[in-house]
């Protein structure tokens, strides 16, 4: 038999404020041990060196964490112009550098083919996994590594700021799995001057705004209390961009099991998902077929 996990059951989500400097696994390490949670996950890794909003879902709220990584997100980074480094970023070896440096207009024009349904080559130094094994690690180790484009929607890209000849700043709203590294190391290279991130900041994801972030000493000066609770968002945010079907209490009762349970007249569309609520309580998400929902996830939580 395994150990029984130690920690209360809360469920919910937390927004931090992440700082420079600490990885996205630390700060859901951090959470965990504030608030004394059995469990803990994260929605969309930030660099370590990115700051901005990481919404870490706590309890039932981590089976909703898939819908918060699929959400649009905001950042606002940026570009050093003139140099490219083997990270994509300030943190790399400077490998190339260039005494070009485009206009405005030419900037505002090369952005323009980042936007849309776009092809994104990861960095080499990401998480990306290579027969197994992450790119970071290989590349570090000084192998070659070469990573397949993947498909992006990048929603805006906007440039809003322009502190010196070396320096934009710009802002982009994507889908999931966007690099924003890429995005600074293609724009150098269209413009002919490469580029690197420099400064990235994350201003939301999908509900969550940077506003309601706590930092990371506000959660260490409420650690270990309930003050905590009182900044969590409950678990249904996370389901904010599904349809809410209510469901009777039997049909709360046959979904908790696993079972089809019968839901409340709505106009979501037969093979839709959607997710059924009770008391305003999330019960399930699951695919809505002739008046049931056919649950693929179940929530136990407090009514």
């Amino acid at each position: 038999m395994g150990r029984k996990r130690k920690g209360r059951d809360i469920s919910g989500w937390l927004v931090v404020d992440k700082p420079a400097g600490m990885t996205s696994t630390a700060v859901v390490n951090k959470v965990r041990w504030a608030m004394d949670a059995k469990k803990a996950g994260h929605a969309g890794t930030l660099d370590p060196e990115a700051t901005g909003v990481l919404a870490v879902a706590l309890g039932e709220a981590t089976k909703t964490v898939t819908y918060i990584t699929d959400a649009l997100k905001a950042y606002t980074f940026t570009v050093r112009l003139g140099q490219a480094t083997n990270t994509d970023d300030a943190e790399g070896e400077v490998i190339a550098q260039s005494d070009a440096r485009p206009s405005d207009d030419d900037i505002k024009q090369a952005l323009t083919q980042f936007l849309g349904d776009i092809m994104q080559v990861p960095p080499k130094f990401s998480a990306v996994k290579i027969d197994g094994q992450r790119a970071y690690k290989l590349a570090r180790d000084g192998e070659e590594v070469e990573l397949s484009a993947r498909p992006l929607w990048v929603e805006e890209l906007i440039l809003v700021d322009r502190p010196d000849e070396d320096h934009v700043v710009l802002e982009m709203t994507c889908g999931k799995g966007g690099y924003v590294r890429s995005i600074a190391r293609d724009l150098g290279a269209a413009l002919g001057c490469h580029g690197h991130v420099k400064v990235l900041r994350r201003v939301w994801s999908g509900p969550f705004e940077v506003d309601d972030g706590l930092s990371i000493e506000q959660i260490d000066e409420m650690a270990k209390t309930t003050a905590l609770d009182d900044y969590l968002h409950p678990l249904e945010t996370g389901l904010a961009d599904l349809p809410e079907l209510k469901c009777t209490p039997e049909g709360a009762t046959r979904l908790r099991n696993g079972n089809p349970g019968m839901v409340l007249a709505s106009d979501v569309e037969y093979g839709d998902e959607a997710w059924a609520s009770l008391d305003g309580k999330a019960v399930a998400v699951g695919i809505y077929k002739s008046g049931e929902l056919h649950p693929s996830r179940v929530f136990v939580q407090a009514v």
